[in-house]
């Protein structure tokens, strides 16, 4: 098949303001500093800068190179922060790459955030046709695919109003009607679609399949690793900017998921969060409080991690627990539902004891997150893959568990006892 994208040695940098520490400055400081740098310049002329202290080079990615062939559903995965959708905005040619070298042939179609491609001030028909003209196509081409994407979309009462009127439901739904039946060569779609309902979610995936069985190229990132095992046939995983791996989908997010292991994983030495909140450290406990790899079936486990409030807000925030297994299939979530809460600035250290006699004997990925949802939904961080432990059957000592069954011989995310009544009828 021949190549539909080619990423050659790819690196974006940005520039990060920091706050000096000045406690005035009027408008005659300001010329007397500009004269002066400029002085120093014409005296020597071929002098090194120095480095400015009040900015910092950030490598959102670095020699990031991979190629990507017709037909092919690819899912880039990663932490926040990796790089994922600075790429998505040089493939999609929103951003300009630092260096390096992008090839893509074909229509590009791009799905990134809401707001993104159409123009507030017009209406959803008028944005249809912008859209289908930016794509190359004809008037009457568009207006083939018009009542499809309407249908697909569901906005047809609000198909002549402005969509700054829009909700950021129905504009997803519009946005990606438009992106999936226009016919680009290549689509590309951000997280984006976590904003809509789980039935639309699941309809663009259906199409997702479709337009990827018919021969075109979608880029997809998202957090959901299940999703991308079902509906990606390669995957690339990015971390800190760079490639860690890519491969068959399968293979990508099996790794990903076994990132960290060991009793207890310490963050501070890497940032992962935002300016509200951030993740310290994760690890595994046994009912003593002792932070273990193995877990035996017929005790309590408690996952214990530390995090730190930066900042004072209004925000209510609330932390949550993922429990993964291999190849990044999801046993159970579980919310502090009843923790949600104004956190004050400081450290704080959440514990969730989950019951003996309740997990199966597989190996758990442990991933945390700490999500806030007003005004709007912010995910302060998510790391999906913290650490691990194994849940072992030894056998011995846990009769009600095993009697008469041979290990391994339980299916399943989890192998609860449960109550039953047994009782003879007549």
């Amino acid at each position: 098949m021949a190549s539909v994208i080619l990423v050659e040695n790819l690196s974006k940098k940005y520039l990060i303001g920091h706050q000096r520490q000045e406690l005035y400055t009027n408008l005659h400081d300001v010329i007397a500093q500009g004269v002066s740098r400029s002085l120093k310049k014409l005296a020597h002329p071929f002098s090194k800068a120095k480095d400015d202290p009040a900015h910092e080079e950030f490598w959102a990615l670095k020699d990031v190179s991979f190629d990507i062939q017709q037909g092919d559903r690819v899912g880039i995965i990663g932490r926040n922060g990796a790089g994922k959708s600075t790429l998505l905005k040089i493939l999609s040619r929103i951003t300009e790459p630092t260096s390096g070298k992008v090839s893509i042939r074909g229509r590009v179609a791009s799905l990134l955030e809401v707001g993104t491609g159409f123009h507030p001030e017009l209406t959803g028909r008028e944005n249809i046709y912008l859209n289908g003209a930016i794509l190359g196509m004809s008037k009457a081409d568009i207006k083939k695919k018009f009542d499809k994407i309407i249908a697909f979309a569901e906005v047809e009462r609000f198909l002549d109003t402005p969509v700054k009127r829009y909700s950021s439901g129905m504009y997803v739904r519009l946005a990606f009607a438009v992106a999936a039946h226009l016919e680009p060569d290549i689509m590309i779609i951000d997280e984006v679609l976590a904003v809509g309902d789980a039935q639309f979610q699941k309809k663009c995936l259906g199409k997702m399949e479709e337009v990827g069985a018919d021969g075109r190229t979608v880029l997809f990132v998202s957090h959901s690793l299940p999703m991308v095992s079902s509906l990606c046939t390669k995957a690339i995983l990015l971390d800190a900017g760079q490639v860690v791996k890519a491969g068959a989908a399968s293979d990508v997010v099996s790794f990903y998921t076994k990132g960290d292991s060991g009793a207890e994983i310490n963050f501070q030495s890497r940032k992962i969060g935002d300016e509200y909140a951030q993740l310290l450290s994760v690890s595994i406990l046994d009912p003593s409080g002792v932070a273990v790899t193995q877990i035996i079936i017929n005790q309590e486990v408690r996952v214990a991690v530390t995090f730190e409030v930066l900042q004072d807000s209004e925000r209510e925030l609330l932390p949550r627990l993922d429990f993964m297994m291999d190849g990044g299939r999801y046993a159970f979530v579980s919310f502090a539902a009843a923790k949600m809460q104004r956190y004050k600035p400081g450290k704080y250290k959440a514990i969730c004891r989950v019951p003996a006699n309740f997990l199966n004997q597989v190996t758990y990925f442990i991933g945390f997150g700490l999500v806030s949802y007003e005004p709007t939904k912010i995910l302060h961080f998510h790391e999906h893959s913290a650490c691990s432990f194994d849940v072992i059957d030894p056998l011995i000592d846990v009769p009600t568990r095993t009697r008469g069954m041979p290990m391994n011989d339980f299916p399943g995310a989890v192998r609860p006892v449960l109550d039953w009544d047994v009782e003879k009828l007549g």
